[in-house]
């Protein structure tokens, strides 16, 4: 854990300089919550800023991305556009690359599984509730990795209603996505591992006073350093709504699945899926959710000195409860 955790400082550390220079040397860096900004510069109108700095913070995954303009044309605003006509345009046009994103994200409860299994031990084993379940693990599985370095090419757009403030994350995104770390997390025991990932991804935050709406639909494939751990290749959908005018259960709820197989012989190795609902609380512009769902593992997937003893196929639940803002 001691590497682990300067490892985690490191990157924090990394975090906080890169945007520090970019502010200073980059005078065109827009902060997307920054609400003192200069009467001439317009906190709605984030499309002019061929350089921006965006942060997502969430229980589960937590980011900070630095986006740049390879053009002078500035983010293109898709506004209240349907779903199909956005994912239209950004296909039209993903053949130019014009922006590049580097971004460095953190998976927080995943971390706190792990931290909680090494450094508290009696807590963790008190999660036991029944035969394999175990709670601390049930709320935390779902990420291989504790955190990640990530570089996207491609296009991005953003997604303002007129006379509205652009929100923080309010992007749509098409491209090529490489993402690196170096370790692994599996049961809730940090594996070192440097792994590279490669995918192909059409991805939306739509964040508005009304409802917010994520989706995605990724293809990719996962390289690992260490012998023991198969590399993969996958295919992932999700769709995610929370609606602050509709009690609709569609209107409040979502889905993720995610299929690995094994990069050499297509055999499956992972399925994960999850359904949620979701419960807005409407003068707060916020919601509960509350997630269910399964991992079906391979007992192929890991080998060597990480192979399970009885070489077994593993199933683990998950529950995920999380507050969206």
């Amino acid at each position: 854990m001691s590497a682990f955790r300067e490892d985690l400082h490191r990157l924090i550390i990394s975090l906080f300089l890169s945007v520090y220079i970019c502010s200073v040397l980059v005078p065109s860096v827009a902060f997307a919550n920054d609400t003192a900004a200069r009467p001439e510069q317009k906190t709605d109108e984030p499309n002019n800023k061929r350089v921006r700095v965006e942060h997502e913070l969430d229980a589960y995954y937590s980011s900070l991305g630095l986006y740049l303009s390879l053009t002078d044309e500035p983010i293109p605003d898709a506004g209240e556009k349907p779903e199909f006509n956005i994912y239209k345009d950004l296909l039209l046009s993903s053949y130019i690359p014009r922006f590049l994103v580097i971004e460095a994200s953190i998976f927080p409860m995943p971390v706190a599984g792990v931290y909680l299994k090494d450094d508290a031990p009696d807590f963790y084993e008190n999660g036991q509730v029944a035969g394999d379940l175990n709670l601390v693990k049930a709320i935390t599985a779902g990420f291989e990795e504790p955190f990640a370095l990530s570089a996207f090419l491609g296009n991005v757009v953003s997604f303002t209603r007129p006379g509205e403030e652009h929100k923080s994350g309010n992007f749509g995104y098409m491209g090529y996505l490489i993402s690196a770390g170096n370790y692994n997390i599996k049961d809730n025991v940090l594996i070192h591992d440097d792994w590279l990932e490669l995918e192909w991804k059409i991805k939306g935050d739509r964040k508005f006073p009304t409802h917010d709406l994520h989706w995605s639909f990724r293809v990719g494939a996962k390289f690992h350093e260490n012998p023991d751990i198969k590399d993969v290749v996958y295919l992932s959908l999700r769709r995610s709504r929370l609606d602050f005018i509709s009690d609709d259960l569609l209107d409040n709820s979502g889905f993720e699945y995610t299929f690995d197989m094994d990069r050499k012989t297509l055999k499956a190795m992972r399925h994960y899926f999850t359904v949620d609902k979701k419960w807005p609380i409407k003068d707060r512009k916020m919601g509960f959710s509350m997630a269910l769902g399964f991992i079906w593992q391979g007992a192929d997937k890991y080998t060597g000195a990480l192979a399970d003893k009885d070489k077994k196929d593993e199933y683990q639940i998950i529950l995920r409860p999380n507050i969206i803002f």
